[in-house]
């Protein structure tokens, strides 16, 4: 049932407070496999949850942090409107707090923005059991610090999403999906070159030898960039009426077979890391790269055959094996200006992010305490003893 739980998680709370024992948030528990494990006792928020508000000609959704994600896309869905940064769910049961909380953007977030760009406002509880408001529901709200989106990837350390209001856009008239067979170099070459020129481009993600890049836009307008670009028209939807671009995760194709999918299902599928490629039990690297840096080269050779996938035109590089301390994937990644994260398997009691210098620690760390002064929200999750 849809309802306010406010004070119910307040009392939890205080009760942690009074008895030093750290909390873990839990939403849905899609996303419970990333990071590292946090200490305490589970702090339940799915119960928490409803829309709150919701205005189409604003372009504006406000809604409480437990609300299923597929209930945003639901109702944003009827009036032909949607969430341009293509959150990853894994799974039926995500939730908009953890979407929030995890800060994860799908193919389109270099075209149309991260989850971030995407915040207004936020309600949030620390760690004292206040109520605290933050942003808005409007673009231009913010007077120093927008602390809404430093909510936003923080792992549900710095406190409890109650409410988020995101700006959400409408949907686009035309959808197309274009595949070129070329090799990894000239692919990341070609997305640049295109990224610099007003393609209605909203995906580009390079796999097994094949390029593929979508289409967004008007009828007129993803028609005539189609023909500048050539390459292999393998989707296609034209001026359509309540087509489904944030598939049901529950329904999204899982590719156990060597065949990807084509088309709309192929961007669900790699969104919601369905494709063939993640279904190997190595341990899964997420690599964030400048998006012009040509093959990632961790000193073992090329290792793009196989087993490394690019998606947002070269900026995102998703690399499978290695070793479980990553030293040398960190290496290279810091060698690029990038920086790497251990999103699935491996070690999970080691390093999970990039660890941090000395200065950038001792900010966390202030932050952490400005929030959440006795250390009781997800301690840990991010980074040990914080």
């Amino acid at each position: 049932m849809d309802g306010d739980s406010s004070e119910y998680l307040k009392e939890r709370v205080l009760a942690a407070v009074s008895q030093g024992a750290p909390l873990s948030i839990i939403g849905g528990g899609t996303k419970h496999w990333l990071g590292s494990t946090p200490s305490g006792e589970a702090l339940p928020v799915g119960d928490h949850r409803g829309i709150v508000s919701y205005e189409p000609t604003e372009l504006v959704l406000t809604a409480r942090g437990g609300t299923p994600l597929a209930e945003v896309r639901s109702a944003l869905a009827e009036r032909s409107q949607m969430l341009a940064f293509e959150p990853p769910a894994f799974g039926a049961d995500a939730t908009l707090g953890g979407t929030v909380a995890a800060g994860l953007s799908g193919p389109a977030r270099p075209y149309t923005g991260a989850v971030r760009d995407f915040v207004l406002g936020t309600k949030v509880m620390n760690g004292r059991g206040e109520i605290l408001r933050f942003g808005g529901e409007v673009m231009k709200n913010v007077a120093g610090y927008d602390v809404s989106r430093l909510m936003t990837g923080a792992w549900g350390t710095l406190g409890i999403l109650l409410e988020i209001s995101l700006k959400v856009l409408p949907r686009p008239k035309a959808i197309r999906t274009l595949s070129f067979e070329m090799e990894a170099v000239k692919a990341i070459e070609r997305c640049n070159a295109w990224a610099a020129k007003p393609f209605p481009i909203s995906g580009a993600c390079h796999s097994r030898g094949r390029l593929r890049v979508r289409l967004w836009g008007s009828v007129r307008g993803v028609e005539s960039a189609a023909k500048i670009l050539g390459g292999d028209d393998i989707g296609d939807v034209i001026d359509h009426e309540g087509f489904e671009i944030d598939l049901d995760p529950a329904s999204d194709p899982a590719c156990e077979s060597a065949v990807e999918p084509e088309g709309e299902h192929f961007w669900a599928a790699l969104r919601e890391q369905k494709l063939p490629f993640f279904a190997a039990s190595d341990p899964l690297w997420r690599v964030s790269l400048p998006p012009g840096t040509s093959l990632f080269d961790i000193g073992n050779g090329d290792r793009s055959q196989g087993e490394c996938l690019i998606d947002w035109g070269g900026g995102l590089r998703w690399i499978r094996g290695g070793a479980d301390d990553g030293k040398d994937i960190r290496l290279a990644a810091k060698r690029c200006k990038g920086h790497a994260t251990l999103f699935r398997g491996g070690d999970r009691s080691g390093d999970i992010f990039d660890p941090l210098p000395s200065d950038l620690r001792l900010l966390h760390e202030r932050i952490k305490a400005a929030f959440d002064p006795g250390a009781i929200f997800n301690r840990g999750r991010m980074y040990p003893g914080i």
